[in-house]
């Protein structure tokens, strides 16, 4: 198993962090933003055709919680299982930016900001 180390490209789109989670430490996934076969995930489907970096450049939703891509029925479920709070991953990133984000999440081992 790989080391979780503070790296920026490993912050999903949707502000998760890949670089702590489990498949990617294990070499089973290369993370969010490399994922080619991703295509189902809207979130990063928008940011790419808006050339953001994470929803956290969004200009059209201050909060993310008012996007339908953001907040859909697989988000909420998935928030539940693993008791994530992407929205507040996204504050965070507005607050400290991507970099200090990663390290955060880098520092505390954990993909998401819990609930």
């Amino acid at each position: 198993m790989n080391e979780i180390v503070a790296d920026p490209v490993l912050v999903a789109r949707c502000g998760l962090y890949c670089g702590a989670c489990g498949a990617y430490l294990r070499g089973r996934c290369p993370g969010c933003r490399e994922n080619h076969k991703a295509t189902w995930c809207k979130v990063r489907s928008c940011c790419q055709d808006n050339q953001y970096a994470t929803c956290a450049d969004c200009k059209v939703h201050q909060n993310p919680q008012d996007c339908r891509w953001f907040n859909n029925w697989i988000a909420k479920v998935f928030g539940f299982i693993f008791r994530s709070n992407r929205a507040a991953c996204i504050r965070q990133i507005r607050s400290i930016g991507i970099e200090g984000h990663a390290a955060e999440m880098a520092r505390s081992k954990r993909q998401s900001i819990k609930r």
